[in-house]
This record gives structure tokens, C-alpha cells and sequence, in this order.
């Protein structure tokens, strides 16, 4: 059973479909919401790098940074074959440091999750808020839980491409908490034209945020952002939504306050 990671073209059409509606979300933040011009973009945990090869095709200058180096390989290859120039970087989310600031980020679909601990969320933040300029957004989303009690729910989807079908299983087998941590469980069966069935699994831990935790977690880096509006994952720039218990589907825009 491979891993999703060493697979980056799987990884890259699950969320395919997505990319031209966060792109166009990210667009019109940039203009509702950045005080500046926004020119350089950085992705953090950027993976297969769909979001930077269509912000490096928008004419941005893009930048993204992951620790796969078969996610980034993928991202080169993708830039090559369209002959697009974006910065590819091998590096952990918590210590960041480029030489010039960027204009915007962003960093979708539960990557900052990956962060397992407070201590590494609070770097990432503070590392990322240092890395944009004042004035620049810094766009966040994520699944968030609701405040109760709840269950897990299994999500199955099937989508076909190129000739393949993929189908995927998405679960949670184990929650902790305590800890703030569930595992999920990804599995996908792709078909290939040919007939050749590939099976990936792949099992890894997120952080658990309610509503009332990331509000806590935006608070401490109150001094160098600004939460400026919330949505959900329409991605619907004119539906603002609550930062509410109600908001369970997150996406933050974040603005990076002078100093």
C-alpha cells in the first residue's frame, strides 16, 4: 500500500477541481482586503503546488515551501511543462525566512493542522506574520469541531481525469481529546486507463481547534495580525460569515498590522 505523499499527481487531483474558485477568492481578498499592492505570494505546506503554479500563471511572483521533496519535484515539473517560474523551497512551516517579504499567503484545507502543538502553531503565526509585509493578508483555512460532543463523519468521493478514476475514503479511526489530536485516515484507489489499479493509504495526526480554541490562538498573535473577516469553504467573497460557533469550515483573513 503506497503513500499518498510519494503519489503527488493523486494528491494533486483531489483538490483540482478547487483551485480555480480559492484562486478566484484569493484575487478579490487581495484587493478587499490587503493595504497594499499585492505582487510576491507565499504558500506554506504548499504540496503538489496547484495553488502556486496558478497564482505563477496569474503573473505573480510566487513562492512555495513543503517538506516532500516528491511534492516539490512534481510542483517543478508542472512549472517546467507550462513554462512558468515560481520559488520552490524545502522547509518547516514554523521557522520561515526569506529575504524579501511577501504581499499575501495563504494556506488552505487543513495544512496548519499539521502543526501539532501550540507551541508550533504560535511559530508558524509569528514566523509567518514576519514574513509579509505590514499591510499584507495572510489567508488561512481549516476544518474547525464543534464545541460538543460530535462524530466523526466518513466522507466518499469519486472523480475521473486524464483517463484515471480515483476514489477516495476520507476518516477519522481515532480521536484524542485530551490531546487535541485525531488521526486521519486517506484512502485512494485510482484506475487507471491502462487498467493498472494503484491502492494509497495514508494515516497521519491533525490538531483539533473549536471555534473557541483558534479564537484564543488569533488572540496571542493579536499583536501582529488582525482578523479583518471570516468565511467558509463556498469561498463566496460577498458572504462574510460570523467567527461564530456556527463556523465550522474556517477561512480567515488575516492582516498583518504594523509593528
Amino acid at each position: 500500500m503506497a503513500n499518498w505523499y510519494d503519489h503527488p499527481q493523486y494528491f494533486d487531483m483531489l483538490f483540482r477541481e478547487e483551485t480555480p474558485v480559492e484562486v478566484a477568492f484569493f484575487e478579490e481578498a487581495f484587493r478587499r482586503y490587503a493595504d497594499r499592492r499585492v505582487r510576491r505570494v507565499f504558500e506554506p505546506g504548499c504540496g503538489s503546488g496547484r495553488l502556486v503554479v496558478a497564482m505563477a500563471a496569474k503573473g505573480y511572483d510566487a513562492t512555495g515551501l513543503d517538506l516532500s521533496d516528491a511534492m516539490l519535484n512534481y510542483m517543478r515539473r508542472k512549472l517546467n511543462r507550462r513554462g512558468l517560474a515560481a520559488t520552490c523551497v524545502k522547509g518547516d512551516m514554523t521557522h520561515l525566512d526569506f529575504d524579501k517579504p511577501f504581499d499575501a499567503a495563504f494556506c488552505t484545507y487543513n495544512t496548519f493542522r499539521h502543526l501539532l502543538t501550540e507551541k508550533d502553531a504560535l511559530a508558524h503565526l509569528r514566523s509567518m506574520a514576519d514574513c509579509l509585509a505590514t499591510g499584507g493578508i495572510y489567508i488561512l483555512g481549516m476544518h474547525l469541531v464543534p464545541e460538543e460532543d460530535y462524530e466523526a463523519v466518513v466522507e466518499r468521493f469519486k472523480m475521473r481525469q486524464a483517463g484515471t478514476t480515483l476514489t477516495t475514503t476520507i476518516s477519522v479511526p481515532h480521536t484524542d481529546a485530551k490531546k487535541r489530536l485525531e488521526t486521519l485516515r486517506v484512502k485512494l484507489r485510482a484506475v487507471k486507463s491502462s487498467g493498472e489499479v494503484i491502492r494509497i493509504q495514508s494515516e497521519f495526526p491533525l490538531r483539533l481547534y473549536t471555534p473557541t480554541q483558534l479564537k484564543r490562538l488569533f488572540k496571542k498573535v493579536s499583536d501582529q495580525f488582525e482578523l479583518v473577516e471570516s468565511f467558509d469553504f463556498a469561498y463566496d467573497i460577498d458572504d462574510p460569515l460570523p467567527f461564530d460557533k456556527e463556523l465550522l469550515e474556517g477561512l480567515f483573513v488575516l492582516r498583518k498590522i504594523a509593528s
